[in-house]
């Protein structure tokens, strides 16, 4: 048993859901929410049936004129509001994350850290929603002729959030929305879906958001595709597995769709980097292949090492890992590295992975072992590229590393994937990280860090098997927003239309 107190004071045993901003306490089924540490039930919750799902979108239809019309102003205050009711409440939520994510503290905190950054970072561009003003007079058929532009919202918002940043990705779909004056219907993990809930309790308390304007809430995986079918609903923003996305997508018909779905992300340390380097870059990796129990799809799954530093951080690598692995135990300890996984089926799944690469030749260099929902920092080297390590998301604390000596053939090698999201590229020249940036096939290349970085203002997101469209504040609102032009023409002016 744990010496950290979980419940109680920061996780309460009961959470209302919210559907069309009210708080809901009973509906005909219920959630059980776990502590991924103890295994045990820490809140019961209500689950939204077809009835609140369809309550909750006509709400959301029903606020879509007066969350038009918030002015930038308000907008602003709404979304600064926010930010600063989750500093003021940041350890209620870090642990939280900590309890229903297994997530360890100093990951929950800076979770937390990051939300408040998100929230900040929407209330600015709340008020730089700028245009253009745009010449039409490219012929002398259109001399006379000028054009304004404009953003509008698009509507009526389906959000789905998974359970690996249970508040942060639920702030880049929330946030943006506000600023871009959508309402929404949120739909968070049914594994972690207490942060969201909290958020739900920060948005009932403002008196500047339109009535109905959002509602929050577990569903079944039966009853959510109503999220993505709903003629009301204009747009749904995903966050997920690929295989559900993509199912997501082709059932959404003509509404638009933005999906951020899953990784294998590659990291290259080159010929070039100083060796004196070498333990800061080491530092990186571990830091990107494992933190969050590697449950992120930016989390490091390939490293190419050139020959020349390859056995000095290979050497590195592994005694770090080692390091690591001593500080697994409770996500609620400061001192803890390692954590549970979500589920211990899901540890199962990546220690068969390691152990099918293994019996296919790979070699295993530190790690390898499950025990319950924890399953060691693993790293191996040369698998085969037919093994599932090589071929699919692991989404969990291993990586694999790979020695090169052609830079354009290593690059050849990272686009060898269905997945296309972020790498990361360590080099001292400055003609390699263009060549990197140029030809890499990922929506985000990293020079001089890991692949796993994402800064909360960037905008975020795939090719390929990992996603359509774009996050980040000022992408998704321009995903929230639709495009018109006011053609303006001097009544003076005579051409030949």
């Amino acid at each position: 048993m744990s010496k950290f107190i979980r419940i109680g004071k920061y996780v309460k045993p009961n959470y209302p859901i919210y559907i069309g901003s009210k708080a809901v306490q009973k509906t005909k089924s219920k959630l059980d929410v776990l502590d991924k540490f103890t295994g045990e039930s820490v809140s019961v919750i209500p689950m939204a049936d077809k009835e609140f799902i369809e309550e909750s979108i006509k709400q959301c239809t029903l606020a879509t004129e007066a969350m038009k019309k918030l002015t930038p102003d308000k907008k602003k205050a709404i979304l600064l509001e926010i930010a600063d009711k989750i500093k003021a409440r940041q350890e209620e939520f870090a642990k939280t994350i900590v309890v229903e994510v297994g997530k360890p503290w100093n990951d929950a905190i800076a979770e937390v850290g990051r939300a408040i950054d998100t929230f900040t970072i929407a209330a600015e561009e709340s008020v730089r929603q700028t245009g253009q003003n745009i010449p039409l007079e490219i012929s002398s058929r259109n001399v006379g002729f000028q054009a304004i532009s404009k953003r509008f919202p698009i509507g009526p918002i389906s959000m789905i959030s998974p359970f690996n940043f249970p508040l942060n990705l639920v702030a880049h779909k929330i946030a943006p929305a506000i600023a871009a004056g959508c309402p929404f219907v949120l739909k968070p993990s049914d594994r972690t879906p207490l942060s969201a809930l909290l958020v739900g309790e920060v948005l009932s308390e403002s008196k500047l958001l339109p009535e109905g304007a959002f509602s929050i809430f577990p569903t079944t995986h039966e009853d959510a595709p109503l999220l993505s079918t709903d003629e009301r609903i204009k747009l749904i923003t995903f966050t997920g597995s690929p295989g559900v996305g993509w199912k997501i997508k082709d059932n959404a018909g003509k509404k638009k769709v933005v999906l951020e779905l899953g990784g294998d992300a590659a990291c290259i340390v080159d010929s070039d980097i100083q060796t004196s380097k070498l333990q800061h870059i080491a530092n990186r990796i571990l830091f990107g292949g494992f933190y969050s129990q590697g449950q992120s799809c930016i989390s490091i799954q390939r490293v190419y090492i050139h020959e020349k530093h390859y056995d000095a951080l290979k050497q590195l690598l592994v005694q770090g890992a080692s390091q690591l692995n001593l500080k697994k135990g409770d996500p609620m300890d400061p001192n803890t590295f390692l954590g549970p996984m979500i589920t211990e089926d899901d540890a199962k799944r990546v220690n068969q992975w390691v152990h099918s690469a293994v019996k296919k030749g790979a070699n295993l260099l530190i790690g390898g072992k499950q025990d319950g929902k924890f399953h060691d920092l693993t790293i191996l080297e040369n698998p085969p590229k037919d093994t599932e390590v090589c071929t699919k998301e692991i989404f969990g604390p291993v990586f694999y590393i790979q020695k090169f000596t052609d830079f354009k053939d290593t690059i050849k090698q990272v686009n060898a994937s269905e997945f296309g999201l972020q790498s990361g590229v360590f080099t001292d020249n400055i003609n390699k990280a263009y060549f990197a940036f140029n030809n890499i096939d990922a929506g985000a290349v990293v020079i001089n860090d890991i692949p796993s970085v994402r800064v909360d203002s960037q905008a975020y997101g795939g090719i390929k098997n990992s996603g359509f469209g774009r996050e980040g504040i000022i992408n998704s609102i321009e995903e929230y927003t639709e495009l018109k032009l006011m053609i303006l023409k001097d009544i003076g002016t005579e051409n030949s239309f």
